[in-house]
């Protein structure tokens, strides 16, 4: 019994899921005629309180475009130092839009109001145009951290008095919300775009959604197109992501509960050092002798437990709706005899 905990992205759809998928009507969505997509997209915009939204084949992409949308190429994008847009898209903000980021020591990824307001660059020709900031919530190197939605308003005042445009990469959103019982319509009214992954937790094969206003979404699909993102009968995807917001949101709970059980196992052991808060599905945590981080998840690996190393001295495992509580007991008898 294989036990997977790299990520949250090595889902299999339920049957289910795979039933709604092979029921969905589809068209070509380029000329914006299928069904399925066009019911996500107005079934997420609704659900978050926005104008429109466009279905996007990765979060990676609907983070692209979003920055490419609210950006010019020479502008400035501040975000934390370990924001999934500056680590884990591939230099895509350089690549894509031609900007650069001004990066920000958080805490577990999360910035304060105060901090955008020191990093915005003044009106001067020798500076770089500080014109967006990207949000990350949950915080994937924060482990699964969440934003207080009011320090995410001082955050947007920030933004307001200083014209800057406000992104939430929200990969991992419905976790937060989840965990904190919020509504999306209070994250749509704070941002002028958030993206949210429907691989990641909500059990998709694929896809993302982009939200905003529906000049913002405009542009972006043209974007989409211009990154190869114009997909055609592609409702037969977009139909997990209808199935995954009716039915897999607030069963994010269980994969919570799962991954406070696993880190109170890992708490009572003397390999176990600093290991961050667990409030959602992630759990990151250091090694300490006399086990190195690779031999660890080596060892795991033997008793077909997966995780990845994601510094030389943390490990991170991600729960998901593929794990059982079998499973979980399962990880926890391993650790116990490390």
């Amino acid at each position: 019994m294989i036990i997977d905990l790299r990520s949250d992205t090595v889902t299999q759809p339920t049957p289910a899921m795979l039933e709604a998928m092979m029921r969905a009507p589809v068209g070509d969505d380029v000329f914006g005629e299928d069904p399925t997509i066009n019911q996500l997209e107005a079934m997420a915009a609704d659900m978050f309180g926005m104008e429109a939204a466009l279905y996007c084949p990765s979060g990676t992409m609907s983070n692209q475009i979003a920055i490419k949308v609210h950006t010019q190429p020479g502008d400035e994008v501040i975000c934390d130092q370990t924001a999934h847009v500056y680590q884990y898209e591939g230099g895509g903000m350089a690549f894509n839009s031609g900007v650069q980021s001004r990066l920000l020591p958080g805490d577990r990824g999360r910035i304060t109001a105060e901090q955008v307001l020191q990093a915005i660059n003044p009106d001067d020709v020798h500076k770089a145009h500080t014109s967006l900031v990207c949000l990350e919530n949950t915080s994937n190197r924060g482990g699964g951290s969440c934003y207080e939605p009011e320090d995410i308003k001082k955050i947007r005042q920030v933004c307001d008095q200083h014209r800057l445009a406000l992104h939430l990469d929200g990969a991992r959103l419905f976790n937060a919300l989840v965990a904190r019982n919020e509504s999306p319509k209070q994250y749509g009214a704070l941002f002028h775009s958030i993206s949210v992954c429907l691989n990641k937790g909500m059990g998709c094969p694929i896809g993302s959604i982009l939200m905003g206003s529906t000049p913002f979404i405009k542009k972006a699909r043209r974007v989409r197109k211009v990154f190869g993102g114009g997909m055609r009968q592609a409702g037969y995807m977009a139909a997990s992501g209808v199935y995954a917001l009716e039915h897999h949101i607030n069963r994010l709970a269980i994969d919570h509960e799962h991954a406070r059980q696993i880190a109170a196992a890992l708490q009572q052991k003397p390999f176990t050092g600093a290991l961050l808060p667990v409030e959602t599905n992630i759990i990151i945590f250091d090694v300490k002798t006399p086990w190195k981080t690779s031999e660890l998840v080596a060892a795991l690996k033997e008793q077909e437990i997966f995780c990845i190393a994601i510094s030389p001295t943390q490990i991170r495992m991600v729960l998901h709706l593929g794990i059982s509580p079998q499973m979980v007991r399962r990880v926890i008898e391993v650790i116990k005899t490390l």
